[in-house]
């Protein structure tokens, strides 16, 4: 039995639903499990005798401008190390939390192993504020193990940061016991779609990395020659203006802006079809999430999501920006019932096999074993 703690970034997000999953699936194995947050993570739904919750509070000192949420954290790391005789302090992303963790093993009298996983913020982070390289890179080296969530993500950060650490690849996965395809009689007439209309899919934070209007316009192109609904699920900086492009476009009546909602995986079961067009994506977690409910996807060619769709076995990818042809692979998916069924159960059978959660878990704790020899 380990005791494991893990930091992540409690709220919404991919790589706070893949730590927070994490944990639960390792505390059901027996393992003792303490999260180290600033706030209870919201996937954190499961009462275990197994999981222990420590808020990282931040105090308000008038000497700073801004709370040092980064010392806060490193502190309470420490303690947790020393109080519950942690063997790995597991954290997801390099900034702040790998930093953090550095500290808190120097802080700390009991001796720790650090994991850390990246999603790849830190490293589009870089993109933005070069300043930060040498921290993220530093994060990364000190760690006593690294893995990242797609071989996209691992090259990218060894180019931009010039790495040669070993970084593994270990991918997300989803919850089986929560993603799955549901028979769900009356839902789609709840939301105002008839039972003849077919369902796209796209859920996102609404950034401009995820091209919600190139979403929209690929749609505008089916519903010219499908009887079909979009359903976008989520919210972000892009929710106003894609409202207006729907306006615009005159489809407004035939997209449905369901802001953030916690029933993905009966909105997925509805479902025909997922679109992510995205021109930054490491991993594509939603995407595995439709997979796993028998939805087949058209992605984009970027980061990680041509290793989760397989082209023309799962799904499609197009380039970023080509509509075009994401609209004609969306009409023959929609109007051919064999290529749908073909592809939403290779979808489900890749989503069960190459992406299945006792397989991820299981290769964390092979890595977590392999440093405590």
């Amino acid at each position: 039995m380990l005791k494991i703690g893990i930091t992540c970034y409690p709220t919404v997000g991919g790589s706070g639903i893949i730590a927070t999953e994490l944990g639960m699936l390792m505390a059901e194995q027996g393992h003792e499990i303490h999260f180290i947050t600033s706030g209870l993570p919201f996937r954190l739904t499961e009462v275990s005798p197994k999981i222990y919750y420590h808020e990282v509070e931040v105090g308000h000192y008038p000497v700073f401008q801004y709370p040092p949420y980064d010392l806060a954290l490193a502190t309470k790391m420490a303690e947790v190390i020393d109080q519950e005789k942690l063997d790995i302090l597991h954290v997801h992303y390099a900034m702040p939390h790998a930093i953090c963790a550095m500290l808190a093993r120097d802080m700390a009298e009991h001796e720790v192993k650090i994991v850390t996983t990246l999603h790849g913020t830190d490293i589009t982070v870089l993109g933005i504020d070069h300043t930060f390289k040498k921290t993220i890179k530093h994060g990364i080296e000190e760690s006593d193990a690294v893995t990242a969530v797609s071989k996209s993500l691992v090259n990218q950060t060894k180019e931009m940061l010039d790495i040669k650490k070993n970084i593994s690849v270990i991918y997300n996965f989803v919850n089986e016991k929560e993603y799955f395809r549901r028979n769900l009689p009356g839902v789609k007439e709840k939301f105002g779609i008839l039972p003849e209309d077919k369902v796209l899919i796209h859920i996102s934070n609404f950034r401009k990395v995820k091209r919600v209007e190139d979403v929209i316009e690929t749609f505008h192109k089916v519903e010219e020659k499908v009887q079909a609904k979009l359903v976008m699920v989520g919210d972000g900086p892009e929710y106003s203006n894609a409202m207006q492009f729907a306006k615009e476009l005159g489809i407004a009546d035939k997209v449905l802006f369901l802001g953030k909602q916690k029933n993905i995986s009966d909105l997925l079961s509805i479902s025909d079809l997922k679109l992510l067009l995205s021109e930054k994506e490491s991993f594509g977690l939603v995407i595995l999430e439709a997979m796993a409910c028998q939805v087949p996807a058209i992605g984009t060619n970027v980061g990680g999501i041509p290793e989760v769709i397989s082209h023309n076995e799962t799904g499609y990818i197009v380039d970023p920006g080509d509509t075009e042809t994401a609209a004609a692979y969306a009409v023959d998916i929609l109007t051919n019932p064999s290529l749908q069924g073909e592809l939403s159960s290779n979808a489900l059978q890749v989503a069960r096999e190459k992406f299945h959660s006792s397989r991820i878990v299981g290769q964390y704790l092979d890595t977590y074993k392999e440093l405590l020899q």
